[in-house]
């Protein structure tokens, strides 16, 4: 009887560690995040030299990387007058610039969605990113969060930035994925995607983004000096005409402290190879 016992008790324990390892095989290892400070700035990394983001730390509500301003491009597919109205939705927190921009200067509702937990302590210990009544920083996979039908039509703004510890390319890029990045928006909404890296490739997440949104509903920025490549998306409504890009460019840069007039000048219609596909 007591032999019968330990062989049902050695198996249910062999099979709890069978479980465990094999949990343990599908939960992906995070890099932990660290910091450095340079010239005033500081710096969040995944344990390598790359730059995942940056904070002024005498101006922690500026935004300091030239390809994070450039993910502020939506402001010119709103008028000022609706920002603090709108849900501003994040997917990848990096070193909160999005986040706390929107929220400080824009006082928007924002969700900052994140899957490494030690990004979002060090975001909240060094880079002034406070939950709140209008702040959420969600603890989740970002692609779980978008396809989550209870979030259908929830962001107004949608803005991704996606990468690992290698930067080698965004770790969400497919044709699904996008998809529920459509749907997560509402009627009017907008998103800006950052394509980088050496594994990535523009046209192939171009081309996806388009068969979601639509060609003519997509442009792109010129890539920065870093190689940083921004895609702008609008949901079911024609762009805004071109004097009122202009008026509201110079309204963000008097009121915002962005370089709006210069995105103007950047922004252009996606390669020919991308199909016009209407969205779903």
């Amino acid at each position: 009887m007591h032999e019968q016992n330990a062989r049902r008790a050695s198996a249910a324990l062999d099979g709890n560690i069978r479980r465990t390892m094999k949990k343990k095989k599908q939960t992906p290892e995070l890099a932990p995040a660290t910091i450095s400070e340079a010239d005033g700035v500081r710096y969040l990394h995944l344990g390598t030299p790359w730059v995942q983001g940056a904070m002024r730390i005498r101006k922690p509500l500026a935004i300091d990387l030239e390809y994070v301003q450039r993910m502020m491009v939506w402001m010119l597919l709103r008028p000022s007058s609706d920002w603090p109205e709108c849900h501003a939705v994040q997917l990848g927190l990096g070193a909160g610039a999005i986040t706390r921009y929107c929220h400080g200067v824009l006082r928007m509702r924002c969700t900052a969605v994140e899957l490494n937990d030690t990004v979002i302590g060090v975001c909240r210990a060094y880079f002034h990113v406070e939950p709140g009544k209008r702040l959420k920083v969600v603890e989740a996979d970002a692609g779980v969060y978008a396809g989550d039908p209870e979030n259908a039509g929830s962001a107004d703004v949608l803005c991704v930035d996606l990468y690992d510890h290698d930067a080698a390319s965004p770790v969400l890029d497919s044709d699904a994925f996008y998809a529920d990045c459509h749907r997560l928006l509402a009627p009017g909404g907008a998103m800006t995607v950052n394509l980088f890296g050496r594994d990535a490739s523009f046209e192939r997440s171009a081309r996806r983004i388009a068969a979601v949104f639509g060609e003519a509903q997509v442009l792109s920025l010129r890539p920065t000096r870093e190689g940083n490549t921004i895609v702008v998306a609008l949901k079911g409504t024609p762009w805004p005409a071109a004097d009122v890009l202009a008026a509201r460019a110079d309204d963000i840069e008097q009121h915002g402290g962005l370089p709006a007039r210069k995105w103007l000048k950047m922004l252009r219609a996606l390669p020919q190879t991308v199909p016009a596909v209407p969205p779903a």
